[in-house]
C-alpha cells in the first residue's frame, strides 16, 4: 500500500482521485468551523505538528499537563504545554511492523502511575501479530526504559489488517484492548462469534501483578472453550473506544464493511457478554446471511451512517472539558476517510449528530486531564484543539 494512504481504520481503499477530493475538501473546510442545526460551533486550533501517523493521544494522568502520542511506526513522542519534545519517551520501532494497519496502535497509563511508573502499549511485532507490553518511566518520569519491556498478552493474526488498537483503563481499575476481527474482508473465519477467538473482541485484562490475567468478572471465565479474556464480542475493527468520565459509560466504534459505520454504548453497570453483532450483523442491517439474520441476543448500535457520510470511522470522547460548554456530554468523534468530525447526543433513547467541521484525515482523538479535546490529522502530522 502507498504510504500516502494508510488503510489504518478502512477495509475498502478509495481510488487517489478519491483520496485527492478528501484532502482538497479537507484544506478546503480546514480552520472555518463548519456547522449544522443544533452544533455547537468549534474551531480546530493548531496545537502540535511534525508527528507523523498518529494513532495515539493520552494524557499521563499524573497532573504534568503533557500529552503523549504514538506514531505507527513504533514512538511515542511528548507534547509539553504545546511544545513538542525532541526526544521520543520511547522507541519501539525495531519490535514493530508498521504500515497499512499495522504498527504501534496503542498507549495507556496506569492509574497508579505516579506511584508504580507503570505505561502499556499495543503493537503489531515483527511476525505481524499483536502485542500488548508493559513498561516502566525512568525515576523522574523524562523517558521509558526501553529495557523494561515485559510482554504480558500475544494474539496471532492470521491476516494483516482489522488489529484495533485501542488500550484504555476503564474505571473498575481493569485493562481493556480492542481487538479486530483478524482482517481480510468479510470476516472469513467468523473471528467476531467465535468466543474461542479473541479476535473481533472487547478484552479485559487484571494487570496489577506482573502478568496479564482475566479481569474478575469477565463473563465466559467458566464457559468451556471460551477466551476468559473476553468482555465483549461481535466487533469488527473497534477503532477507537472510550470512558465518559463522568458516567463511567464505554462507547466503542466500529469500522463497517461495505455499508455501514457503526457506535455502540455499553452503559457502567453491564455486567459484560454484549454481542455487537459482527459478522451476523453490519450496523443495523443484515450481512452474514445477508437476510433472516437473528436479532435476539444481539446488542444494537445507537448511532450508523453510510457512505454518503463517510466511511470509516474514528472513535472519540464524551466530552466533559470547560471551555466549549455546548458541547458538554456530546461525543466528538469522526470519520477517517471524509474528515467529517461530529458531535453526538442522545435525543429520544436514539443518538443523533451534528457536524462540527472537517479536518484531513482524522486518526486519533484524544483528551487531556482537564477534559479538553483534541484529534489527530494523520495526513499533516498536525494536532488540533478543540475550541470555539
Amino acid at each position: 500500500m502507498p504510504h500516502l494512504y494508510p488503510s489504518l481504520p478502512h477495509r475498502p481503499r478509495p481510488s487517489l482521485s478519491r483520496l485527492r477530493l478528501a484532502l482538497a475538501l479537507g484544506a478546503a473546510l480546514l480552520g472555518s468551523p463548519v456547522t449544522a442545526q443544533n452544533a455547537p460551533a468549534v474551531k480546530f486550533v493548531p496545537y502540535a505538528s511534525g508527528l507523523k501517523s498518529v494513532t495515539t493521544i493520552t494524557p499521563a494522568g499524573d497532573g504534568s499537563g503533557r500529552l503523549y502520542v504514538t506514531l505507527q511506526a513504533g514512538q511515542v513522542r511528548v507534547i509539553d504545554r504545546g511544545k513538542l519534545r525532541p526526544e521520543p519517551f520511547l522507541d519501539v520501532s525495531r519490535l514493530t511492523s508498521a504500515g497499512g494497519e499495522r504498527g504501534l496502535l496503542g498507549l495507556t497509563f496506569d492509574p497508579r502511575y505516579k506511584q508504580n511508573r507503570r505505561l502499556y502499549i499495543h503493537y503489531t511485532d515483527r511476525s505481524g501479530d499483536t502485542v500488548l507490553a508493559r513498561y516502566l518511566a525512568s525515576a523522574d518520569f523524562s523517558r521509558a526504559d526501553p529495557a523494561s519491556g515485559r510482554v504480558l498478552f500475544t494474539a496471532k493474526q492470521p491476516y494483516a489488517n482489522h488489529n484495533g488498537g485501542q488500550i484504555e483503563f476503564g474505571p473498575d481499575g481493569f485493562l481493556y484492548l480492542g481487538l479486530g476481527d483478524g482482517g481480510s474482508g468479510g470476516d472469513p473465519q467468523n473471528n467476531g462469534q467465535n468466543l474461542s477467538s479473541p479476535l473481533g473482541k472487547l478484552l479485559r485484562f487484571d494487570v496489577s501483578g506482573d502478568r496479564a490475567k482475566p479481569a474478575a468478572g469477565n463473563p465466559f471465565v467458566n464457559r468451556s472453550g471460551a477466551n476468559p479474556n473476553i468482555w465483549a464480542y461481535g466487533l469488527r475493527n473497534p477503532w477507537r473506544f472510550s470512558f465518559d468520565r463522568t458516567t463511567g459509560d464505554l462507547v466503542i466504534a466500529d469500522v463497517g464493511q461495505n455499508t455501514f459505520e457503526e457506535v455502540n454504548r455499553q452503559p457502567r453497570a453491564s455486567k459484560g457478554g454484549e454481542n455487537y453483532g459482527w459478522r451476523l450483523r453490519e450496523g443495523r442491517a443484515c450481512y452474514e446471511p445477508a437476510q433472516g439474520c437473528p436479532s435476539q441476543g444481539l446488542t444494537g448500535p445507537v448511532l450508523t451512517y453510510g457512505r454518503s457520510e463517510g466511511q470509516s470511522v474514528t472513535g472519540g470522547y464524551v466530552y466533559r472539558g470547560n471551555a466549549i460548554p455546548a458541547l458538554k456530554g456530546r461525543y466528538v468523534f469522526g470519520d477517517f476517510g471524509s474528515g467529517n468530525v461530529w458531535a453526538a447526543r442522545m435525543t429520544g433513547g436514539t443518538w443523533s449528530k451534528a457536524l462540527l467541521g472537517t479536518v484531513k484525515g482524522p486518526s486519533a482523538f484524544g483528551q487531556d486531564e482537564a477534559g479538553e479535546l483534541y484529534v489527530a490529522e494523520y495526513f499533516t502530522g498536525r494536532i488540533l484543539k478543540l475550541g470555539r
